[in-house]
């Protein structure tokens, strides 16, 4: 049976109060006073669709403002999302082979089975294949054992795909059993379906203790897709900088974690990669930054607080 996560009352008690004024004495490395981790979200082609058996086409996170559409197709809502795996992510990782900077791509495996040479090339280029799903779809009436062999398919594809199993796990659309699932299969070193710090945090649970990396979607671009959200690369980038300049400040105190979650299909539109790039320069212009990947970031983390 997988580890049981109490679901009560104290629980959500330690969840609101967290860790409080205590600042924990961690530190990363370098003397840096920020993790930054930018996540690339590979989802193309595991969205809803009717020829996967879905009963409605998709209608979130792309350009295009839509109500699902039951029992239809959407083509140009496909459209949109093939944009991604046929363009953007190659933009995109261009970008960051020139930049020489780690990413951690969250990968559905439907999407990498479907085009592997998204696998091949995040593997060449050293990035961090976390987990996120088989498909993406809301997982929150799924049944527990549908979910539970579609976490085994997608750490399966992984492996085969990229030699190694994968460290991290993300659903994103959770349901109340995905993380009992995440620590009862025992090869993950961290979740990151989280959105509630700035800082990783542990968890205790009947079997001993479980690393979680919050993500965040107030600096990811799925808000272009949303509303309110940003319209163009400048309210994107101003957002950006203004959080990092947060965290890099607060992180002379404490050790602070951004992240900068990017879809291939927004971000990877010329004008967004262009903001992107010019929060890159930003970022360069400033010391004590680590841009890291979550499973490193997991390690440090687990390694100091040991």
């Amino acid at each position: 049976m997988p580890a049981a996560i109490r679901l009560d009352a104290a629980e959500r008690l330690d969840d609101l109060r967290g860790r409080g004024e205590e600042r924990p004495g961690i530190r990363w490395p370098g003397g840096a006073r920020l993790a930054l981790s930018f996540v690339l979200n590979v989802e193309e082609g595991a969205e809803r669709h009717l020829l996967d058996g879905d009963a409605m086409s998709e209608h979130l996170n792309a350009d295009m403002r839509a109500d699902p559409w039951p029992g239809m197709r959407n083509l140009v809502m496909e459209s949109h999302y093939e944009y991604g795996s046929r363009v953007g992510i190659w933009r995109l990782l261009d970008l960051f082979r020139r930049r020489a900077l780690p990413l951690t791509a969250f990968a559905t495996g439907l999407a990498l089975e479907r085009v592997p040479e998204i696998a091949t090339r995040l593997t060449r280029d050293g990035h961090e294949i976390a987990a996120h799903g088989w498909r993406w779809i809301d997982y929150r009436d799924v049944p527990e054992e549908v979910e539970a062999s579609d976490m085994a398919r997608c750490i399966e594809t992984i492996e085969r795909l990229t030699g190694t199993p994968p460290a991290g796990w993300y659903t994103g659309r959770v349901s109340t059993n995905t993380r009992r699932l995440v620590i009862a299969n025992g090869g993950f070193l961290y979740d990151s379906d989280a959105y509630n710090d700035d800082t990783p945090y542990v968890l205790d649970h009947e079997t001993g203790r479980h690393l979680v990396l919050p993500y965040a979607f107030d600096t990811n671009d799925m808000r272009f897709a949303a509303a309110p959200g940003f319209d163009t690369g400048s309210d994107w980038l101003d957002y950006l900088v203004d959080t990092f300049d947060m965290l890099h400040g607060e992180g002379a105190e404490q050790a602070r974690m951004m992240s900068v979650g990017l879809h291939p299909r927004l971000a990877g539109r010329p004008g967004r990669v262009r903001a992107l790039e010019r929060f890159m320069d930003h970022v360069s212009a400033h010391p004590h930054v680590w841009v890291a990947r979550r499973v490193d970031i997991a390690r440090h983390w687990i390694g100091e607080a040991s």
